[in-house]
């Protein structure tokens, strides 16, 4: 992915040592050396391309160079409904359409952005995402525009949470992913967390219900049915339905929910999925499980009336803002008002969150304290192992040495 990337992915791993980084603020440190020795820079005329490389000259041999349908790699063309276009020109046009907004630009915080709007060209965020992935736009050329635009402003925020950092959490996933082995497994994958996951009858039915959307909890099966509509949603909407997937509510495998993303998203990365989905199951890179989004209380910040839910729920257009977030609380006469019987016209809670969300915490603690243990005990062995490992080096060089003094003697 060199030239993908603002700098050598694998320049960042020797700069940490050859393992992988897990925090933020310290592969920020590693990543600013390796820009010492190679400021990022973009090429100014392109007169040669690089050959094709071995793998590729056997596909080609294979599949011949024709672009692919949608068919051919398993989409549905009827069913594209996504409002973004692709294409270079497309993405220099909404890229200049931001950095033109200098005083947008400088006070951008991710965190603050809202989830719920849904007209594609007043998002709150930039939804360069897929012309970075496909590389219809130069994430050197975005970042040295970016750094330009900076210039010009003055004062203007930070990474993790600015425009700036955006970029540099791209860079830190591309890293952590060429010094993983596994990375996108559960097991084998020495960063990541092992947690007993369900994997019975229930959990495969609590998954499809949340790939369809039909959990019962408008907010998440809005958002995801935004995701297969249009293949993009704001980064705290995917936190939301990740969460209710695997710790928050579902108990089920980041690995099945970054299968889905990895199908819908049109922005899909391979190494910033795996680590997004690493992250909020709090099997990696965050540890506060404790903390899970409400699928009640966080949409009715950004959108009490429950507009971006009316959208892509239009079943529940006629809903009371009122019961929005929470229709089986509707009372009776409401609900035959409007014509939607809750548990017929659309699904019933498949669970109660604020029960299973406390009996996952308490999973999560759970393993934790396992992966504690386990850790502990590895350590313990490896101590012993070396303390072995001296004493028979200790009773070597004294064997070595007695040897030495009775052959002295004899001679």
């Amino acid at each position: 992915c060199v030239g993908h990337t603002l700098v050598d992915p694998a320049a960042v791993v020797r700069q940490g040592g050859g393992k992988p980084v897990t925090v933020y603020g310290t592969f920020c440190n590693h990543l600013k050396e390796v820009m010492k020795k190679q400021p990022v820079r973009t090429v100014e005329e392109v007169n040669q391309l690089p050959g094709l490389c071995a793998a590729a000259k056997e596909e080609v041999k294979r599949k011949g160079c024709r672009v692919p349908t949608l068919a051919d790699i398993g989409y549905d063309a009827s069913k594209a409904m996504t409002p973004f276009k692709g294409g270079e020109k497309e993405a220099l046009r909404r890229m200049q359409k931001y950095l033109s907004q200098t005083k947008w630009v400088a006070e951008f915080e991710k965190p603050n952005t809202s989830p719920t709007k849904f007209d594609p060209e007043e998002r709150s965020t930039t939804v360069l995402s897929p012309y970075l992935k496909f590389g219809c736009l130069s994430a050197r050329h975005f970042y040295l525009l970016l750094l330009d635009v900076y210039r010009k402003a003055g004062k203007h925020t930070q990474p993790p949470v600015s425009l700036e950092g955006q970029l540099l959490w791209r860079e830190f996933y591309y890293a952590c992913s060429v010094a993983t082995p596994n990375y996108d497994k559960m097991e084998g994958n020495p960063i990541c967390r092992q947690i007993p996951w369900g994997t019975d009858a229930q959990h495969d039915e609590f998954f499809l219900a949340w790939k369809e959307g039909r959990t019962g909890y408008p907010w998440i099966d809005a958002a995801m049915t935004q995701l297969r509509e249009e293949g993009h949603i704001h980064h705290l909407a995917r936190h939301a339905v990740a969460c209710f997937l695997t710790r928050g509510d579902l108990w089920v495998s980041w690995e099945k929910g970054a299968e889905v993303f990895d199908e819908l998203l049109i922005d899909a990365d391979w190494a910033l999925n795996v680590g997004n989905w690493m992250w909020l199951s709090a099997s990696c890179f965050f540890y506060q499980f404790f903390r899970v989004y409400s699928p009640v209380a966080f949409p009715k910040k950004y959108d009490p009336d429950g507009l971006f839910v009316k959208k892509y729920l239009p079943v529940l257009k006629n809903m009371p803002a009122k019961y929005i977030y929470e229709p089986w609380k509707a009372p009776v006469s409401v609900q035959k008002q409007i014509g939607v019987m809750i548990g017929k016209d659309y699904p019933a809670p498949i669970v109660v969150h604020e029960n299973v969300s406390k009996e996952n915490m308490a999973k999560m603690k759970e393993a934790y304290d396992a992966n504690k243990e386990a850790a502990a005990a590895e350590e313990s062995a490896k101590g012993k192992g070396s303390k072995r490992k001296a004493e028979e080096v200790d009773k070597g060089v004294k064997k070595m040495k007695k040897e030495e003094k009775e052959e002295k003697e004899e001679k």
